[in-house]
């Protein structure tokens, strides 16, 4: 995809990703680079509309198949319309959440059938993958607690995915490990259970490491 980076960041509830996200564009900034910063869904007309329609829970009578497929559409024009004419402008893309999310939300957690997420990832992406995925990894409870605490002092209001139960949030954690652990050349896992200034240091290093900014 030209001659941008594209970096994704994924990860359960309360892991940091949004924040994460931001710091690195802070930093690659910074250092001299066009960053765009995006997220899913979202990232698009349509894709804010898919966001709004899934995590206020309308979209429950869909089912996890239903919901995977909206969200393969919307990612989709996510690509077509915003991530590849930014990498072809040579800029940084860095994204909160892309397929990894899809496999785990309504595949690992959802039930849909690993082939079925397959397939739409091989329709709406393709090769189109990111470069590096920074898996930002925490305890589940611990994860809730931050989002539990986020959520009562008003920043913002607890969606549908947060309000699953902890196994849900369980399986989420092992698939997302599960899809690091078998994607060596494109993901590295970072221990989000640390200070936020620690992680965003090992995000910086993981990037480096991988992309030398």
């Amino acid at each position: 995809m030209a001659s941008g980076k594209f970096i994704t960041f994924e990860g359960g509830e309360g892991a940091g990703k949004s924040t994460q996200t931001r710091l690195l564009a802070e930093r690659l900034r910074a250092a001299g680079h066009k960053v765009l910063e995006t997220r899913e869904p979202g990232g698009t007309e349509r894709g804010e509309k898919v966001r709004e329609f899934i995590l206020s829970g309308k979209a429950r009578n869909y089912g996890p198949l239903g919901e995977a497929v909206l969200f393969s559409s919307a990612r989709d024009a996510h690509i077509q319309e915003v991530i590849a004419p930014a990498l072809e402008r040579g800029e940084w893309v860095l994204c909160d959440r892309f397929s990894d999310s899809t496999a785990a939300y309504q595949g690992a957690a959802g039930g849909v059938k690993p082939s079925l997420i397959r397939a739409l990832e091989r329709v709406a992406v393709g090769s189109d993958m990111p470069v590096l995925t920074l898996l930002l990894d925490v305890p589940v409870e611990a994860g809730l607690k931050r989002v539990s605490e986020r959520n009562g002092a008003g920043e913002e209001e607890a969606d549908r995915f947060e309000g699953m139960e902890q196994r849900f949030h369980e399986a989420l954690r092992d698939c997302f490990l599960q899809i690091a652990a078998e994607t060596p050349e494109r993901s590295i896992i970072i221990d989000a259970q640390q200070a936020e200034s620690a992680v965003a240091e090992a995000v910086w290093e993981a990037v480096v490491e991988r992309l030398n900014p």
